[in-house]
């Protein structure tokens, strides 16, 4: 506004207009504007400032040198998003699958009655093995396989089974079974339990109303005519000795039994049974447990035409044929139909495995001695899934001869015969076995918890291997196995004494009273829990070392297994990972004196090694030429060196690996190659 003055007086002239002036109400400005380009002139003229109106922000954000900007932003956050989606599922596509539960720990099997007595009846129970959860965890063991606790009369330690869906008296109940479930899940546990689908116990209501000719229930079991005086509708032998027919007078038939009497077999062909049994897997889904172990797999279907099986010696008379060494088991074992069956029963619990982190896990039992090709099949096809791993019972053999080259022998046995990409495992004794401390000596037990946990694959310790328990070949009084009754020296009372927890009162298996179902092994006292932990260089410390060190180092779980030497006494191996500088050689003496192993012909070693572990503590640490590198008798280490060479590339004859991996040390990325 400019202001005149004229003869004293003062007047208003023409004032500059201001375009962001607004009156009160919101209406239009004081001053009307004169036209758009003398507007937008005068907008030009303002530079920006906080606070400016809408008009004066639109004029100034569309000029070049704060539109190019924005864009540039704009195309360059949605460009990153894309990278970033992009980077996310290429590493998703290239991540070797997540290992499961049942791959990265070991399997620790707990023999139920043997392993903690809590309310002091001598036999131990389903709250003895929660008081011990934090056993496992002290192994840095993660899966716990326990044997049955189902109703039994117990004529076959709970292997006769009067009600698949209660638990045993003797045992606890089924209160106590969820406490226990619950707190093992509460503690990262995994419990797998015992599934017995080839018989039941003669006292199971099924058996009874099928031998009174129930409509319903008469075919539940196998039936052949006979008479009393010669039950005996074929030749077919009890895997415990003489006939596996028996006459029941109510029905007037003979059942089969292919264990003990008492325990009659199943007739699986009639869909009704499988209803049943595939309830029960149900049932105990539904309750939370993580996996089942199936017993006796090869025993679940039999030849319908009931023909006799062709004896071993064609020469020997018919009537003394009374073992199962007698016959070829041509129409007793491997069935056709059942693969089928078990992968139906597999389809029930992959349903349960939807679940996220509850996937549920299953194994077999299928003792198919030198037939190794039939083990095999119950790993399923690339198409059709069967069981996570069949038992692998090569190692039980051990023991017959301590050398490098057997031991070579009976890991390439599974690994050669092994199909792609499956999963390998390892055992050395369960409680149908004699414990291998007693069997191959304390000499070697620390020797076989290394090669035991080094081994691609899942190992299964059998409660006490981890302390070196021996057998208890000492026990007074009848004998609780039934093989004992019909052959004294085949018992298996000896591997079954009770756990040995310390030094005090029964072991520790039982702090309430003076009883324990079987004789404790005199030696308790010096090899017990609780003695092993005070002792940094117990067999019980190193198998905890070597647990640790199998879940830590990427090698024992994703890598390579290569074989390297074999000698009468020294059996050595690797495990690498392709892009890890780090690796780790196993050499192992089973022999029965020292040696000097000379691995110089083997180029991509370097030539100078550190000790890793030593089962002879004194050496832990050492510095040793691959030239010589001596261990005592039943001396094993754990050598970890430092190469960009690998050994497998060339030696893909000697190398395995389940699922191929490779890692990326720049960002710390484990890749499929």
């Amino acid at each position: 506004m400019q202001v005149r003055r004229d003869s004293g007086g003062m007047e208003l002239g023409e004032g500059s207009l201001n375009p962001g002036f607004r009156d009160a109400d919101g209406g239009g400005s004081v001053a009307e504007d004169p036209g758009d380009g003398r507007r937008d002139a005068e907008y030009a003229q303002v530079k920006p400032y906080a606070g400016m109106p809408k008009e004066v922000l639109l004029l100034h954000s569309s000029k070049a040198r704060y539109r190019v900007p924005r864009e540039i932003l704009f195309w360059l956050m949605v460009t990153c998003t894309l990278a970033l989606v992009a980077l996310t599922v290429t590493v998703i596509a290239l991540s070797p699958r997540c290992m499961n539960w049942w791959q990265v720990s070991p399997v620790y099997q707990v023999y139920l009655q043997s392993f903690k007595d809590s309310d002091g009846d001598g036999v131990g129970d389903l709250k003895g093995i929660q008081e011990q959860l934090n056993h496992f965890q002290y192994l840095n063991i993660e899966s716990v396989w326990v044997s049955p606790f189902y109703r039994s009369p117990m004529r076959d330690s709970g292997y006769d089974v009067e009600d698949f869906r209660a638990v045993d008296p003797l045992f606890g109940t089924m209160q106590d079974f969820e406490k226990l479930l619950a707190e093992m899940h509460n503690k990262g546990l995994k419990l797998i339990v015992d599934f017995i689908p080839n018989h039941t116990s003669d006292r199971h209501r099924w058996f009874n109303l099928s031998r009174t000719g129930d409509p319903r229930y008469k075919d539940y079991y196998v039936w052949a005519d006979c008479n009393g005086s010669e039950p005996r509708p074929n030749n077919w032998v009890s895997v415990f000795g003489n006939s596996a027919w028996t006459y029941d007078g109510v029905r007037g038939q003979c059942y089969l039994h292919q264990f003990l009497k008492e325990q009659p077999d199943l007739n699986l062909r009639n869909p009704h049974v499988r209803k049943e049994m595939t309830d029960i897997i149900h049932f105990w889904l539904e309750k939370g447990v993580d996996g089942f172990r199936m017993g006796a797999v090869n025993r679940l279907l039999e030849a319908a035409h009931l023909r006799d099986e062709p004896q071993v010696d064609p020469k020997k008379a018919p009537e003394s044929v009374t073992s199962v060494w007698d016959l070829h088991h041509d129409y007793t074992t491997s069935q056709l139909g059942l693969h089928d069956l078990l992968r139906d029963w597999r389809d029930e619990m992959e349903a349960y495995s939807r679940e996220p982190g509850r996937y549920r896990f299953m194994v077999t039992e299928s003792y198919d001695y030198h037939e190794v090709d039939k083990t095999m099949m119950y790993y399923g096809t690339s198409l059709v899934k069967e069981s996570d791993f069949p038992f692998n019972f090569y190692l039980l053999d051990l023991p017959r001869n301590t050398s490098g080259l057997w031991v070579k022998h009976l890991v390439q046995m599974w690994m050669a015969n092994m199909p792609k990409g499956q999963w390998p495992n390892w055992l050395v004794g369960n409680h149908d076995q004699p414990r291998i401390a007693s069997s191959a000596g304390q000499t070697y037990i620390r020797a076989i918890n290394l090669l035991l946990l080094t081994l691609p694959g899942t190992p299964t310790t059998y409660y006490g291997e981890e302390i070196g328990m021996e057998n208890n070949n000492g026990t007074d009084g009848p004998t609780r196995d039934p093989a004992g009754e019909y052959n004294a020296s085949a018992s298996q009372d000896p591997q079954r004494s009770p756990m040995q927890w310390s030094g005090d009162m029964n072991a520790g298996f039982n702090n309430k009273t003076n009883a324990t179902w079987l004789p404790l092994h005199p030696h308790y006292r010096s090899i017990n829990v609780k003695a092993q932990k005070e002792d940094r260089g117990s067999v019980l410390a190193q198998y905890r070392l070597l647990s640790a060190l199998r879940q830590s180092e990427l090698p024992f779980l994703r890598g390579w297994f290569c074989f390297v030497h074999a000698d009468a006494s020294v059996f050595s191996y690797l495990r690498e990972l392709d892009g890890l500088d780090r690796a780790f050689l196993m050499v192992l003496n089973f022999g029965a004196r020292a040696a000097v192993t000379d691995l110089s012909s083997v180029p991509e070693l370097p030539e100078r090694l550190t000790v890793r572990m030593s089962t002879n503590r004194t050496n832990d640490g050492k510095a040793l030429q691959k030239s010589g590198i001596p261990t005592e008798a039943g001396e094993s280490l754990v050598i970890q060196y430092t190469t960009n060479t690998r050994f497998n590339p060339n030696h893909p004859e000697q190398c395995y690996v389940s699922e191929k991996a490779c890692y990326l040390s720049a960002i710390d990325l484990l890749y499929k190659c």
